[in-house]
């Protein structure tokens, strides 16, 4: 996929973490597919020099979207575990950032930009265009979707750069996104 990327556009990469993909604690179906088809995408926009993002679920133990906890998710991408790691074959571009969310103890962060200042990061770098893939689909990818939308930013969602916990609810979450003015590409 060549996508023609500008100076003022930015590359997020959500949560390809080893807890997400095949034998992991919260396993997305074949979610370690994304790895072979966002890493060209990474080293084309590494060349260009746009700026990248990786989005991370970092847990602490006590984290209340566990079920353990009261929450909906098995624990998983606990901080400083194995399964928190990215995926081992995902190219990490020299001079990106990380983004960490899911550190709070009063509620889950699905978005890359819920309580993390990424929107701001993105206005004082004059970010324009955001381009959008990983895990999974129907949760995390669309929440940042959204978010990336309503801080102004024209979003881009790489579809076959993604996985969805499941089909229906993947179909419905491109559906929303869609609606909300997410490109897919």
């Amino acid at each position: 996929m060549d996508i023609r990327f500008e100076p003022t556009d930015a590359l997020i990469l959500v949560d390809i973490q080893v807890d997400f993909c095949p034998g992991g604690k919260l396993p997305i179906e074949r979610g370690d597919e994304v790895v072979s088809i966002l890493n060209p995408i990474i080293e084309q926009a590494e060349k260009q020099g746009i700026y990248i993002f990786y989005s991370r679920d970092f847990h602490p133990r006590l984290h209340p979207s566990f079920k353990e906890n009261g929450g909906i998710w098995p624990t998983h991408c606990v901080q400083d575990t194995e399964g928190a790691r990215f995926h081992p074959e995902l190219k990490i571009a020299k001079n990106s950032v990380i983004v960490t969310k899911g550190t709070r103890f009063d509620k889950d962060q699905y978005s890359a930009f819920d309580d993390t200042g990424l929107a701001v990061a993105f206005k004082k770098l004059d970010i324009k265009r955001v381009f959008i893939g990983g895990l999974a689909l129907d949760v995390c990818v669309k929440e940042t979707a959204l978010d990336s939308i309503k801080n102004g930013f024209h979003t881009f969602l790489i579809k076959q750069g993604t996985r969805p916990v499941t089909e229906k609810s993947g179909e419905q979450a491109l559906l929303e996104m869609k609606n909300k003015g997410v490109v897919i590409i």
